[in-house]
C-alpha cells in the first residue's frame, strides 16, 4: 500500500511539472524546480524519470552570467501527442501537439456551403492519416465544433442549423483497439479555456470570453475551468434575446443576440445577401471605407458593446476577452462600442469596469483550447503512469 501511494505521489509531481512546462514555454530546469518547491536533487531525479518515460527532454539554456549552467525543458521527440480538430462555419483544421502544447497544423480544408456529411468524411480520412503517421504516440483527440455541445453530444451544428449531429464518424479510421479518448467541445468554450490558461486572461480568477464567428458564444472561466452548466451546454450567449424579436434564429428562438453581432448582421444592414462565410465577410467589409459600411459597423459594434455590458452585470468578471472577429468589430467603431458598453453597466461599475482585451489567440483560440483540453486528459497522474507502463 505504501509503495502504491509513493508511486501515485511521484506521478502527481510529474503531472504538476508538465503543467509548468506547458504554461511557461522555454522554462529552465532551475525555474521549474522553484515553481514546484523542490530541490535541485529532486528535480534531477524527476526529470530523469520523465526523460526515460519519453515525456520530457532537455536542451542547454542560453548562458546568462555566472553560475552553473541549466537546461530548458520541452516535449520529448518520441513522447505522446494529442490531435485537435476544429470544425468551424467555413473550414476545418487538424493540429498535433506534444506534451508542451506547441501545436502544428497538419491539415486544413474549406467547406462553406458544402454538404456536412462529405465534410465529416474528409475530416475522418485526414484524422485516420494522422493516426497512422503517429501510431503508438497519439494519446487523445479533441474535437472543437461551432455548435451547441451537451453531454458529449453535438445537439446543434450552428452553421447549418442541423441538430443531433453524429460526430463518431470522425474517428472511424482509428481502430477501436487503440482505445483513444475522444473529447468534444464547443469552439467558443475551448477558446475561453485557452485565453484563461495561457492567453490574455492568464492569471485571472474569473474571466469572461466572447467569440464572434457565426453568431457569438463564449465561456465564463473560473480558476482556469469553463463553467459548463448542468448539461455541458453553458455559454450560449448568442441565444440570449438581446436582439430584434422579429428575427428568427437557426436555433429555433427569436430575437437572439447572434443575429446582431456578426457578418450576417453587417450584410443585413448593408442590404445584401446573407454571406456563406460571415467571418470572411467581416474581413472584406473592413477593407472598404464607404459611409454605409461605417454605419453598419457602428450598429454591430453598438450591439456587441451593449450585450457585453449586460453580461458584466450578470457575471462580474475581472476581465473580458474578445476572440474570433469580435476584436475587429469593436475596433471598427470603438466609440460606439464604448458608449454602448458603458450605458449598459450598472452605476457602481461605471467608474471601474473590467478591461475588455483582445484575445491573444484571435481566431485560432478554439484550436489552442482543444489542445489544452486533450493535454489535461493525458497528463493526469493515472494517464502518465499508464503511458510509462506501455513503454515497459
Amino acid at each position: 500500500m505504501a509503495s502504491a501511494h509513493a508511486g501515485r505521489l511521484r506521478w502527481t509531481t510529474a503531472s504538476q511539472l508538465l503543467a509548468v512546462v506547458r504554461d511557461e514555454p522555454g522554462i529552465t530546469r532551475a525555474a521549474a524546480a522553484v515553481r514546484l518547491g523542490i530541490g535541485s536533487g529532486g528535480a534531477s531525479d524527476l526529470i530523469g524519470r520523465l526523460r526515460q518515460a519519453r515525456l520530457l527532454d532537455e536542451s542547454p539554456a542560453a548562458v546568462q552570467g555566472r553560475g552553473r549552467p541549466t537546461t530548458v525543458l520541452g516535449a520529448h521527440p518520441a513522447g505522446p501527442l494529442v490531435l485537435a480538430a476544429d470544425l468551424s462555419a467555413a473550414d476545418w483544421r487538424l493540429a498535433v501537439a506534444g506534451i508542451d502544447g506547441a501545436l502544428d497544423v497538419v491539415a486544413r480544408e474549406e467547406h462553406a456551403g458544402g454538404e456536412l456529411d462529405a465534410t465529416l468524411a474528409r475530416m475522418s480520412g485526414a484524422i485516420g492519416a494522422v493516426y497512422r503517421r503517429h501510431t503508438g504516440r497519439l494519446a487523445a483527440v479533441t474535437v472543437s465544433v461551432a455548435g451547441t455541445v451537451s453531454e458529449a453530444r453535438l445537439v446543434q451544428f450552428t452553421p447549418r442549423g442541423t441538430r443531433d449531429v453524429d460526430l463518431s464518424v470522425l474517428t472511424r479510421k482509428i481502430p477501436r483497439r487503440a482505445g483513444l479518448p475522444v473529447l468534444l467541445g464547443n469552439d467558443a468554450t475551448l477558446a475561453g479555456l485557452a485565453e484563461a490558461r495561457t492567453g490574455a486572461a492568464r492569471g485571472v480568477a474569473t474571466a469572461l470570453h466572447l467569440m464572434v464567428a457565426l453568431g457569438i458564444g463564449g465561456a465564463l472561466v473560473v480558476n482556469g475551468e469553463p463553467v459548463s452548466g448542468g448539461h455541458g451546454a453553458a455559454g450560449e450567449y448568442g441565444h440570449i434575446p438581446f436582439g430584434d424579436p422579429a428575427l428568427a434564429c437557426l436555433c429555433g428562438a427569436r430575437g437572439c443576440w447572434d443575429m446582431t453581432v456578426d457578418g450576417r448582421a453587417l450584410a443585413r444592414h448593408l442590404g445584401v445577401a446573407e454571406p456563406a462565410d460571415p467571418v470572411a465577410f467581416v474581413h472584406q467589409a473592413l477593407e472598404s471605407s464607404q459611409a454605409n459600411e461605417r454605419r453598419a459597423f457602428q450598429r454591430v459594434a453598438g450591439s456587441l458593446g451593449r450585450g457585453i455590458g449586460a453580461l458584466v452585470n450578470l457575471h462580474d468578471p475581472e476581465v473580458v476577452t474578445l476572440g474570433g472577429v469580435a476584436a475587429l468589430l469593436r475596433a471598427s467603431a470603438a466609440d460606439d462600442f464604448d458608449a454602448a458598453f458603458r450605458d449598459a453597466l450598472m452605476a457602481f461599475r461605471k467608474d471601474a469596469p473590467p478591461p475588455v482585451r483582445d484575445a491573444q489567440y484571435g481566431e485560432d483560440g478554439p484550436l489552442h483550447g482543444a489542445v489544452i483540453r486533450a493535454l489535461d486528459h493525458v497528463s493526469t497522474p493515472d494517464a502518465l503512469a499508464a503511458w510509462a507502463e506501455r513503454l515497459r
